[in-house]
């Protein structure tokens, strides 16, 4: 044992680590120094840095209380925090290798044994045959086994930094699913609003446009009209009132999606969100940052960069195995037949020794691993490259289409403004008999086309806004554990 000692430190010092070092990749950033693209382009942006919790440019207290129980209740989120934790049991396992492993043994047993079954006697009438005899005897056991590999080739080490990468790889997935629970947050929340808007501008559509049916049924009768003045009138109407059922059911689905997210049964809507009239919309310049830290924050390219450290790694674990694993084992026990014999010396037993296995010749298994695990490098570093690209992809087609949304809104914009002028002028012509009957219906027309064509664009710029700050990356920072949350149980 002591000779083994001694040998230990030299294994120790002339031990190495086999396998890639990892190196953490360039990224391809845009050329421009880190600024989007759009960001020259666009309108209602500003190069000002993202902040952590985006969804407070709002000003909007359900929109914070929302994001914050999603953050805190999803089951998505909960769902990755478990592969966090289970990650982490895999890190904690694989430095456990470092350490001796250790077991203590106790037995007792009571046998007997025939002397013929061991070659001692045996039947017979000759010269020197004896009678077989049984032996009943007990046997006392009392033993300590250790064994400890020394990583002599760094094949532990790599599975170390291994689990260490797949471990923050999986807290990245868990950053990755709060940026999107925050942002389906907003959106449902949006979505609802934004349908219970549309819903409204129909509904007022329809008062106007049922005057406008009664005047013309009072016209009809007083032979003023003809019939077909007071269909297309009916038929106006009946289309404007088509649409309010389906702005309905959306605001209803919306509600329950938001329920969902939040933790909650789909029935237990979200008392505030119900009665929410119009969505919420940040009415400054947005901040978007750069490129540079739009990387650094998007915790899917944190994800895939781990993810390429720790297959880097397994490169290093398959490697190790072309050179021998050298283990030292020991063991010491106590052995007798009576219980008072058992802790004398005499019964002492003990081995010590290492023990060297190799797969040698044939490395063909071990070879094909390493070429395995080269390959799954390989494809993590495009998928790291893709993740890149992919973000900076997302970023600019967000903001091309968010200021896309506000220059068709500020268009909308004006011509509702101007079609309702029109609208009450050719009013009051059909009125004093100015304007024919046709004219109003027109009138009318256009000024429900563009109304609802606002509140549609409303939505638009509301769902543009929330899909930039997904793409940006941010919500992640500071959110709380992971918890889950009881029902509410309703009266």
């Amino acid at each position: 044992m002591k000779r083994i000692l001694t040998v230990l430190p030299a294994f120790a010092l002339s031990a190495c680590v086999v396998g890639p070092n990892y190196k953490t990749p360039t990224t391809p950033v845009p050329p421009t120094g880190g600024a989007f693209a759009e960001a020259g382009i666009g309108k209602g942006i500003t190069p000002t840095p993202l902040p952590d919790h985006w969804w407070r440019l709002y000003n909007d207290p359900v929109v914070d209380r929302l994001v914050e129980d999603a953050l805190a209740h999803n089951t998505d989120i909960r769902v990755a925090a478990g592969n966090l934790e289970r990650a982490r049991a895999v890190l904690s396992e694989q430095r456990g290798a470092r350490l001796p492993t250790t077991g203590p043994t106790a037995q007792y047993s009571r046998a007997q044994v025939n002397t013929a079954s061991i070659g001692l006697g045996g039947a017979g009438t000759g010269t020197g045959a004896t009678t077989p005899q049984s032996f009943v005897f007990n046997r006392f056991l009392l033993g300590f086994d250790a064994s400890y590999e020394v990583d002599l080739f760094g094949g532990i080490t790599r599975a170390i930094e291994a689990a260490r990468g797949d471990v923050q790889a999986a807290q990245a997935q868990l950053d990755a699913s709060r940026v999107s629970v925050a942002a389906e947050t907003a959106r449902a929340y949006a979505s609802a609003c934004s349908n219970a808007q549309q819903r409204a501008v129909a509904t007022e559509t329809v008062a106007l446009q049922s005057r406008t049916v009664g005047l013309t049924n009072t016209l009809f009768s007083a032979g003023r009209g003809t019939r077909r003045d007071v269909d297309r009138a009916d038929v106006l109407l009946a289309q404007t009132q088509a649409t309010i059922p389906g702005f309905e059911a959306e605001r209803r689905a919306s509600l329950y999606a938001l329920a969902v997210l939040t933790g909650l049964p789909p029935e237990q809507i979200d008392a505030a969100a119900n009665a929410c009239k119009t969505p919420p919309v940040v009415r400054d310049v947005l901040p978007i940052g750069d490129g540079a830290a739009l990387i650094r924050r998007r915790p899917d390219v944190r994800q895939a960069e781990r993810t390429l450290a720790a297959d880097t790694a397994r490169v290093g674990i398959a490697t190790a195995d072309l050179y021998p694993r050298i283990q030292l084992l020991g063991s010491i026990g106590l052995n007798a037949q009576r219980g008072s014999q058992l802790f004398k010396s005499s019964a002492v037993t003990y081995s010590a020794g290492p023990l060297i296995s190799w797969s040698f010749p044939n490395q063909t298994i071990a070879r094909a691993r390493i070429r395995q695990a080269r390959a799954g490098a390989d494809a993590s570093l495009a998928t790291f490259d893709g993740r890149v690209l992919t973000a900076l992809q997302e970023v600019e087609q967000a903001l091309a289409r968010y200021s896309g949304a506000l220059d068709r809104n500020a268009a909308l914009r004006r011509a509702e403004a101007s079609s309702s002028a029109a609208a009450k002028l050719s009013q009051l012509r059909f009125d004093y008999g100015a304007d024919s009957f046709l004219l109003l219906i027109q009138a009318e027309r256009d000024r429900a086309d563009a109304r609802a064509a606002l509140a549609q664009s409303d939505a638009a710029v509301a769902d543009a806004q929330i899909s930039l700050f997904k793409a940006l990356g941010g919500g992640w920072e500071d959110a709380p554990a992971p918890v889950r949350r009881e029902p509410v149980v309703q009266p």
